[in-house]
């Protein structure tokens, strides 16, 4: 096990510097000139030079490139190897700082989300599977069909009539608690922990709240893909010999689920691994519709700022993330099917 989480560890690394190079150089050849976004449409020649010449992009694009891998933290560019994603150039502060702000904001939300969905689909997909053509069965499939057609944010909408102007149950998108409540000093980023741990109940059950609804819009639209994703593959799991030779065997029907169930989670996980990935991205319209200040908010506003070292820092920051996501998925996968490990 060492040896393969070794092997897969030098494969992200292998995969991260390939991506950190591509996005470097992809970013530059957008069609924008962010020193004329810096120093407007009417500055003189020289205060183009001056402000070209500071951000480092007076230079040839190889000496950009290795500023960007290797420089020393703080010069233009940053310094990757010495852990810099250098310093942003709309709000002079170091992207490492507003990822740490702005990434768990987004991470907290999708674990809550892929958590309470593995938790609703498994039961229900067991459920429908144990009963094909049924009631549940045929409930699983629709709902999943219904959910998952429309965008999260057409989703997110509706909730928001439905629940925070219609019937009153869910507070207002104004972010993820309350606004006129100080929120606690941050530890972690993830508000619901740090709240715990500086014993601020009331923060804690505020962002509970506030949190509830885009954690909901998430839930619906992939609960459905995971329950049909579970269903399919318990069915395949009860129909193979070692499960009718259990069943031959004598054993009770809720020991023949289980085994049926470790059989079917192997390819789910590896499916909510995928989701990790998806709903990162999905983030980008979900904060908005919810207000929230998370990384996907933090990446349109790099984007639309033509803020190189912001687009760099979040691409680099969601990769990583994914890879050991990805990573953990693997290990999960090989504890559940030895033959993985080979």
């Amino acid at each position: 096990m060492l040896r393969y989480v070794a092997l897969r560890l030098g494969i992200a690394l292998l995969q991260l510097v390939g991506l950190a190079i591509a996005v470097f150089f992809v970013i530059r050849l957008m069609p924008a000139d962010p020193v004329a976004r810096l120093v407007g449409l009417n500055a003189s020649p020289e205060a183009y030079a001056q402000s070209k010449a500071a951000l480092g992009l007076d230079r040839p694009v190889t000496e950009q490139l290795g500023a960007f891998l290797g420089a020393t933290p703080g010069q233009p560019g940053g310094g990757l190897l010495q852990g810099s994603l250098g310093d942003s150039w709309e709000t002079h502060e170091p992207v490492t700082e507003e990822l740490a702000r702005t990434l768990p904001v987004t991470i907290e939300i999708v674990v809550l989300a892929l958590l309470l969905a593995t938790l609703l689909a498994i039961p229900l997909g067991m459920y429908a599977a144990m009963r094909p053509g049924g009631l549940a069965d045929r409930s699983a499939y629709t709902w999943g069909l219904f959910a998952g057609t429309p965008p999260d944010y057409w989703w997110g909408l509706l909730f928001i009539l439905l629940f925070a102007f219609t019937l009153g149950v869910a507070p207002a998108p104004l972010g993820r608690s309350d606004p006129v409540l100080v929120p606690p000093e941050p530890i972690t980023g993830f508000i619901l922990v740090d709240s715990l741990l500086r014993g601020r109940f009331d923060a804690f059950f505020s962002a509970l709240h506030y949190l509830a609804l885009p954690v909901i819009t998430m839930v619906f639209t992939i609960s459905g893909a995971i329950i049909k994703m579970i269903r399919q593959n318990t069915l395949r799991a009860l129909r193979s010999e070692y499960v009718l030779h259990a069943r031959a065997c004598g054993l009770p029907e809720k020991t023949v689920a289980r085994y049926a169930l470790r059989a079917a989670l192997t390819p789910t996980i590896t499916l909510i691994g995928i989701f990790f990935g998806v709903l990162l991205s999905s983030a980008v319209t979900l904060e908005k519709v919810f207000s929230i200040s998370g990384a996907g908010q933090y990446a349109v506003r790099g984007i639309l700022n033509f803020d190189y070292p912001a687009i760099q820092g979040v691409v680099l920051a969601v990769a990583l993330v994914s890879l050991l996501v990805y990573l953990a998925v693997d290990l999960v996968h090989a504890a559940l099917d030895p033959r993985a490990r080979h």
